[in-house]
């Protein structure tokens, strides 16, 4: 996850500018720390590191790991007047650990660090991670404490791929023109759930939401990571993924750019109560975005799975210049960090 829908999304770092130059730098810098005690190209063959929803790399007896690592700040990802510190735990693991599900991966284990001003209830924030980690099967089994003028849950996870080892992770890199474009739910219910809980903290509203509120209230306060949707993805066919964090017209420029595709999408499923601009651009979905050559066998393994079919919006073209719409541009949108 690299946006929010919840605050202000910049974070300052001297000499830096927009978020992916920071990272194309990052990147370049660490690869050099690792070529002078590497042999060969980096990364080695049959790993990703920086670039991905997570990282892959290779265990000792040649099988795949993955590498996640996320973290929340309040004020910024979190706004503690609409949700409560266990809300902010729970939100920490549950979006790292989505990072794995865009790869077809499941967690296997968890880091997590809170820095936290004095007088913090941790244990409150350790109540949502446990149960994010209970209903994922990602078990924490350490991390840090220290204080700060600002709280902050920092989240990394270790995963791996369960089923046929001959089929690798998902990567965003994977896509070919001619692929279908789909999504594993309709989008925009976070960003619908942190403008409900804003107009009624406005009004002085206190009683218990009714219809389709609930429901999308709790899409921004405890966002879901679809494992299951991922794993099916990876084992069915799907050729790249990734999670729509930062709302889909950005998300989906993300897989553009690593897969050397353009992009014609003809439909967005817009979540009950949410609006189409929410859907285009909210962020914090967590749906993944897949790209594969056969929608029909996908869909037709998700519902054998017992899942939610997932729902074609468009298909890769073979013009990377190409990012459209509904037969005009994409437009802009979607949450970008300005690192300076």
């Amino acid at each position: 996850m690299v946006g929010t829908n919840s605050g202000s999304t910049s974070a300052h770092f001297p000499g830096s500018g927009d978020e992916f130059d920071a990272i194309d730098r990052l990147r370049a810098r660490f690869e050099r720390a690792a070529a002078a005690r590497m042999a060969g190209g980096l990364p080695p063959e049959g790993e990703t590191w920086i670039g991905d929803d997570a990282a892959v790399v290779r265990g000792p007896g040649g099988e795949s790991a993955l590498l996640a690592t996320d973290l929340v700040v309040a004020g910024v990802h979190v706004d503690l007047g609409l949700s409560g510190l266990d809300d902010l735990g729970y939100k920490a693991l549950m979006v790292t650990v989505s990072d794995l599900a865009a790869m077809g991966g499941r967690p296997d284990y968890g880091l997590v660090s809170i820095a936290a001003p004095l007088g913090t209830d941790l244990d409150l924030v350790a109540d949502g991670v446990a149960v994010a980690g209970e209903e994922t099967g990602c078990v924490v089994v350490g991390g840090d404490l220290s204080g700060s003028p600002t709280l902050v849950v920092s989240v990394a996870v270790s995963g791996s791929l369960r089923g046929s080892a001959q089929l690798g992770p998902l990567l965003r890199s994977g896509a070919k023109p001619g692929d279908w474009l789909l999504v594993t739910g309709a989008l925009g219910g976070s960003a619908a759930g942190l403008r409900l809980l804003r107009q009624r903290r406005d009004q002085g509203v206190t009683t218990t939401p009714a219809g389709e509120e609930p429901v999308l209230i709790r899409a921004h306060r405890r966002p879901l990571a679809r494992l299951d949707e991922g794993e099916v993805a990876r084992l069915s066919g799907a050729r790249a993924a990734i999670d729509i964090s930062d709302g889909l017209v950005a998300d989906v420029r993300h897989l553009a750019r690593a897969s050397g595709v353009g992009i014609d999408l003809v439909e967005v499923p817009v979540a009950p109560g949410a609006t189409l601009e929410e859907a285009l651009g909210g962020g914090e979905d967590y749906e993944l975005l897949l790209a594969a050559a056969d929608a029909a066998r996908l869909q037709d393994e998700f519902a054998r799975a017992g899942l939610r079919p997932p729902i074609v919006i468009g298909r890769c073209t073979d013009d990377p210049g190409r990012l459209e719409l509904a037969g005009g541009p994409l437009p802009a949108g979607g949450w970008r960090h300005q690192v300076g």
